[in-house]
């Protein structure tokens, strides 16, 4: 078992609007970039090549097993979108990126990444684990009653002084059992 603390800080762009919500990075052996979504058999950024540009391979540097992490931190920026995960310190109970295998042992403020994004009004999980700590926090912080959306799609309320749409999308990994194709046309709806 190892304990780990958070090893990248939040990406709050100032004109961030979305909020992506992992649980916690991979070990570092597998990144192929120091930034998030790192493991290059992850496809949340082929993910975003189709839907931005058409193209899987747009965030792939040519000839390489990695991720351009300066083309993804442009895009990013210029994009509005804020990444950081919902633990922020873990037990990791196996050597690998499953989240079935991780505790929770500090989880992440959502209000504090929140805080410096006033325009930020969705926040979007892309896993089991980052839906379930999320749904606590929201839980906690809420006006009303919240509870978990089905995957692919929304739910409206009130929390952390805003009003919010938290959308729970299908992970990215690819030992979830869905196409690329059709996990692109579900993280499309966001935008729209």
């Amino acid at each position: 078992m190892t304990v780990e603390t958070h090893p990248l800080q939040p990406f709050l762009p100032e004109n961030g609007h979305i909020l992506f919500l992992g649980s916690f990075p991979p070990p570092r052996e597998r990144w192929s970039m120091d930034f998030f979504y790192p493991n290059w058999i992850n496809d949340f950024w082929r993910i975003m090549g189709l839907i931005f540009h058409d193209d899987a391979q747009h965030f792939v540097v040519s000839g390489e097993k990695r991720f351009d992490e300066a083309r993804i931190k442009e895009f990013a920026s210029a994009q509005g979108l804020a990444f950081f995960d919902t633990a922020y310190r873990v037990c990791r109970l196996q050597d690998n990126a499953s989240d079935a295998h991780l505790q929770i042992l500090e989880p992440s403020s959502i209000a504090q990444l929140l805080a410096p994004m006033p325009q930020c009004h969705t926040l979007v999980t892309t896993g089991g684990k980052a839906s379930e700590e999320l749904l606590m926090q929201l839980q906690q912080h809420s006006e009303s009653p919240v509870s978990l959306p089905a995957i692919g799609d929304c739910v409206r309320l009130q929390a952390f002084g805003r009003e919010l749409c938290w959308w729970r999308m299908p992970s990215t990994s690819r030992a979830y059992p869905l196409s690329l194709a059709k996990k692109a046309d579900s993280y499309r709806r966001l935008f729209p």
